[in-house]
């Protein structure tokens, strides 16, 4: 059995609306990653060296908490992780996630959205970082894509 979990962090809103379109066409359960502490606009300004996501993004060791969990994780084999590109790679709650779920022997799909910058650092990063895990495909999705662009994707 291929069940399937597409989990998403989405400051803008954005990427949820993705993660959503994604859900419809090939179906899963959805897990909204929602920080502890709400990011404000202010907070995402990439200019402000002084902004909280630009703190965030120049400590690599910076892991902001989040406020829910994933239940019964161990039922899903395929996991589906979503986020903006922040700093050319995924943000730092991505990889609070990431070390609060045993994704261990599962197929991890990574999506991003982003108005410019790819998604291949991020992943790079990320199997820097997390060298046993399986990251199978990513995907840089502008929020346009029709249902085949999704099916296309995933198969």
């Amino acid at each position: 059995m291929n069940k399937i979990l597409i989990c998403y962090f989405s400051a803008t809103g954005k990427t949820k609306v993705v993660a959503h379109n994604i859900a419809k066409v090939i179906g899963g359960d959805l897990f909204e990653i929602v920080p502890s502490i709400q990011y404000t606009e202010n907070d995402l300004d990439w200019e402000d060296k002084t902004s909280r996501s630009s703190i965030e993004m120049d400590n690599i060791n910076s892991r902001p908490k989040i406020l829910n969990k994933v239940e019964n994780i161990d039922n899903y084999n395929t996991i589906l992780i979503g986020y903006p590109i922040w700093w050319y790679t995924a943000p730092r709650i991505i990889n609070t996630f990431i070390e609060e779920n045993n994704l261990k022997n599962k197929k991890i799909y990574l999506f991003a959205t982003s108005g410019g910058s790819g998604i291949e650092k991020s992943l790079s990063d990320l199997k820097d970082t997390y060298k046993d895990l399986n990251f199978i495909s990513t995907k840089r999705f502008s929020g346009n894509e029709d249902a085949n662009t999704y099916l296309n994707w995933l198969k």
